[in-house]
């Protein structure tokens, strides 16, 4: 036997010896002082048991049944309390830590499900700016094709607006060489009616009225040429 596991069990034996003595008031100060220091010693309750049927074989009571039978019964029962609620409060202290462990692992599942859903979010964040870069580029090149085809319209209206002006030019040319071929042809005109104009008053006539109508289709096509240049 152990050194402190024989020094309790003296102990026990002169505790539970002075609680049978006649006229001695019942106290469960002693029993639970002892019970404690079994609860530090690592005792369970068969260990104070055993402690105790040695002490009923001590003082000879092992084998009775009376009145100081009962009292040390009662003794026992004092002295086992400490364990007995070492062992509830173990048991609480199992339950609150089982109760610890669920909210835990809830809590973990929680974590879980909370990291998951953040993985999630980014990459769809990752994904909205991927697709962001994307449409930036895409936007990028076509403002970059847009501006190539301003400058082209720029160049293009440039070009038929230089093309209208020369065809400006050339009808003008033209309405000039032929204003000067038809005001050639009434001068010629002239000169021969004035040539013809002493005998010939039918010739005269009719040199007149061609004359007039080469001047109404010279009009006509300048009136016709001026228009053309007016056109955009």
């Amino acid at each position: 036997m152990k050194p402190d596991l024989i020094r309790l069990s003296a102990r026990y034996l002169a505790a539970l010896r002075k609680h049978l003595e006649p006229g001695r008031p019942a106290s469960p100060v002693p029993a639970l002082r002892l019970g404690r220091r079994a609860v530090g010693l690592g005792l369970e309750t068969l260990d104070l048991a055993r402690v105790h049927e040695q002490a009923l074989v001590a003082l000879n009571l092992s084998n009775r049944e009376n009145a100081r039978v009962t009292l040390a019964a009662a003794f026992f029962s004092d002295a086992i309390t400490p364990i007995i609620e070492t062992h509830r409060a173990a048991r609480q202290s199992k339950i609150d830590l089982g109760r610890l462990n669920d909210t835990l692992n809830q809590r973990t599942l929680e974590l879980a499900a909370a990291n998951r859903q953040l993985q999630r979010g980014i990459l769809r964040r990752k994904s909205v700016e991927a697709a962001l870069k994307k449409n930036g580029e895409h936007y990028g090149k076509l403002l970059r094709d847009s501006v190539q085809l301003q400058e082209g319209l720029r160049q293009l209206t440039h070009e038929v607006l230089a093309a209208q002006e020369n065809e400006r030019r050339k009808l003008s040319r033209a309405l000039q060489d032929e204003i000067a071929q038809t005001l050639l042809g009434i001068n010629v005109r002239l000169i021969t009616l004035k040539q013809e104009a002493h005998g010939n008053t039918m010739g005269l006539k009719q040199g007149i009225a061609s004359t007039r109508r080469l001047v109404i289709d010279s009009a006509r096509s300048a009136r016709r040429s001026a228009r053309e240049l007016k056109k955009p």
